[in-house]
């Protein structure tokens, strides 16, 4: 019987705009938010551009000085290596520490691949997407001691949603190639297709040179990451896949559990874990905090914790990095902005 506890161990719809009341300092009457809903609750997307006030008088939290307010009166444990990039959604950012060079991000790589996959392939929330058969290569990487898989077997369908699923919660590298050659025809041009969208994006110090992570030199920064993870928490169906906490591999009989262990905690829906030697320790998260009666998504990149060390080492630090974050951004932005 393949040993799948080893693979698992590594690595509605969007509603229309609507106006919306002034209800607080976040929100003005002349501002408009696109709200879009998942995990069963609202979140405010796109702050927009500078606000003020009501009436015109002190600046909100949304606007440049009122952001700047917020983010010097945070006492925030910024990881002492690597890199970090947060930011919440209708407000702005939080901050980024680090040197700003690109460094090699691992299966944190997989979330521009889903990016990719949704954009040719849109999925509704809660649809099963395209049907798509595994071919001879996907199932003969299936089982792996050196990078993270997930099993399928050879000219069995299956489902666009579960595959992204085997791709993102166990981290399956088999899968993300599966996908790209099915998108594109060959991995090659579906890479292209990420850098054009890295582009796109303003990613301007990201270079994927593969699908799954596994090359050291596909590489990015954390401000580019949360460019695009900002973008994909748009879609309600990516929404949905990164908040999956278990997935089964159809015809294996083997549940994955997300390798995301902060997934379900402190407000955390997402998002996306990477860890290599060379990459050290990555995780994107997305987390949630309710801020003067709205519903926010707060969003973090913290990448090359523990570089050169062990994978599990690496990823150890990168959870509780971003775990400390997560916990003082929730417990402390609030009052902030209410100061603010």
């Amino acid at each position: 019987m393949p040993n799948f506890r080893a693979a698992a161990r590594r690595s509605d719809p969007t509603r229309r705009f609507r106006s919306l009341l002034r209800r607080s300092l976040l929100v003005p009457l002349s501002a408009a938010l696109a709200l879009a809903t998942g995990m069963g609750t609202w979140y405010a997307l796109d702050g927009g551009g500078p606000l003020t006030g009501p009436g015109g008088g002190a600046p909100a939290a949304g606007s440049a000085s009122g952001v700047a307010a917020v983010a010097r009166s945070l006492q925030l444990p910024w990881p002492a290596e690597g890199q970090t990039s947060v930011e919440v959604e209708g407000i702005g950012s939080l901050g980024t520490r680090g040197e700003q060079r690109p460094v090699p991000i691992a299966s944190v790589t997989k979330i521009m691949t889903a990016y990719v996959i949704l954009k040719g392939h849109p999925m509704r929330a809660g649809s099963p997407g395209a049907a798509i058969t595994a071919d001879e290569q996907a199932a003969n990487e299936s089982y792996s001691s050196v990078e993270t898989t997930a099993p399928v077997l050879a000219g069995r369908t299956y489902t666009q949603r579960r595959l992204l699923e085997l791709m993102m919660v166990p981290s399956g590298n088999n899968i993300a190639r599966l996908l790209a050659r099915w998108d594109a025809g060959g991995e090659k041009a579906f890479v292209a297709k990420m850098n054009e969208e890295a582009a796109a994006l303003g990613m301007g110090r990201t270079t994927y040179t593969g699908v799954s992570g596994m090359e050291a030199s596909t590489r990015s920064t954390s401000a580019d990451q949360l460019l695009l993870a900002r973008a994909a928490m748009k879609d309600p169906a990516f929404r949905e896949i990164v908040a999956t906490r278990t997935v089964e591999a159809p015809g294996a009989g083997v549940t994955f559990r997300n390798t995301n262990k902060l997934l379900g905690r402190d407000g955390v829906i997402g998002l996306k874990t990477g860890s290599s030697t060379p990459a050290g320790g990555n995780l994107v998260w997305a987390a949630t905090q309710e801020v003067a009666g709205t519903p926010r998504l707060i969003l973090g990149v913290v990448l090359h914790q523990r570089a050169g060390t062990t994978p599990a080492e690496g990823s150890a630090a990168a959870h509780e990095a971003s775990r400390a974050l997560i916990a003082e951004i929730r417990s402390t932005l609030p009052d902030a902005v209410a100061r603010a």
